[in-house]
């Protein structure tokens, strides 16, 4: 069990980020040496003066943490992290995206974690800092409650490793999410890391880790501040993807395939035959969707004390659902009947991977 860390970060046009990220590692209470490696996604805005400029002010960091800058023609996240695992030092890899920021105790719990029960592959949930604007805490609420599609990434329930060893291959467990995600190196070998596809690269990850024996977990105490840098429009967008992957996974991975996954799709199919009920003098499905609504205004209420927010969750949710359902609905019709390959219909989800000499 080799627990030297390297944390993986691919950055694109972000320096602002990666300095607020930095700075979070500065603040780590873990005494044991790690090394944090960036991976410049082909930036047009370089984050390597940021970089000079934290070691500068963190002379006393060196001690105990090492920053590899590389660079590389764009590619995507997934094709970076690759990049960036194969050239990391550690044994075990900490996946990060560059809008996170880590609370003083997140290495060291992670620690504690792996050596009470280690598994070669773990994932953690995210939460919202208090600096973060209004519309970042309402897609915030809407990514990770119960009460949405994103109640996934807290579920305590899911927090002990999953046993896909012993012959029969399980598809149940937690899915790591790459925003916040933990990989051994001998996982990282076995599997080859990320794969072109984009978003969904980590579910698609997740499941070849199955598919190779090895575990996953949540460590609910090792949760990122994840920043979300979107708005309502950026949002839409990026749930509607998150639909279209889906049924791609699906198709790769059947048995990974739920009935829950069409939940936001039936949900707005049936919002839409609610209001036509409503319309011939039948308000009780209405009357159901009102009484959803206000469980999700008193939820967010009283999880982020603020009434603003709690207006606000109910746009992000409302998004969420619209765009997830649509996404899922199209991409099932097409993955499914049009006879063409996902990336001849999907071009837009598939990075094309490359090779490249690294730049330190």
């Amino acid at each position: 069990m080799n627990l030297f860390f390297s944390f993986i970060i691919p950055v694109y046009n972000r320096p602002d980020e990666i300095g607020e990220l930095l700075e979070s590692f500065a603040e780590q209470t873990y005494a044991e040496p790690f090394e944090i490696v960036i991976v410049e996604d082909g930036s047009t805005i370089p984050a390597e003066q940021t970089i000079v400029d934290f070691m500068a002010r963190h002379s006393q960091v060196k001690q105990r943490l090492t920053i590899t800058y590389l660079k590389k023609p764009n590619s995507g996240p997934g094709n970076s992290r690759n990049f960036g695992m194969a050239r990391a030092k550690g044994g075990y890899f900490i996946i990060l995206d560059s809008d996170c920021i880590l609370p003083p105790t997140y290495l060291a719990k992670v620690e504690n974690s792996l050596r009470e029960g280690f598994v070669h592959c773990y994932g953690g949930p995210d939460a919202a800092h208090a600096s973060f604007s209004l519309v970042q805490k309402a897609i915030n609420y809407a990514m990770t409650a119960v009460l949405t599609t994103g109640g996934i990434r807290g579920n305590k329930r899911l927090a002990k490793a999953d046993n896909v060893g012993s012959g029969t291959l399980s598809y149940k467990g937690f899915q790591p999410r790459s925003f916040n995600m933990g990989l051994s190196k001998s996982a990282f070998e076995a599997t080859g890391g990320f794969g072109n596809i984009h978003p969904g690269e980590d579910p698609d990850l997740t499941f070849r880790i199955w598919e190779k024996g090895y575990t996953t977990k949540l460590i609910p105490e090792a949760y990122v501040f994840h920043k979300r840098r979107i708005d309502w429009k950026k949002f839409f967008v990026q749930v509607k993807k998150f639909g279209m992957v889906r049924p791609i996974l699906n198709l790769r991975f059947p048995k990974t395939s739920k009935m829950t996954y069409w939940f936001p799709t039936f949900f707005c199919l049936g919002f839409l035959l609610a209001l036509v009920f409503y319309s011939i003098g039948i308000g009780l499905p209405l009357l159901l969707y009102s009484l959803y609504f206000v469980l999700i205004f008193i939820d967010s209420l009283l999880k982020n004390r603020s009434l603003a927010i709690a207006l606000l969750s109910l746009v992000a949710v409302s998004i969420q659902f619209i765009g997830y359902g649509y996404g899922f609905l199209r991409s099932t019709l097409f993955t499914n009947f049009s006879g063409k390959k996902s990336e001849e219909l999907f071009p837009q989800l598939f990075f094309k991977k490359v090779d490249a000499d690294v730049k330190v």
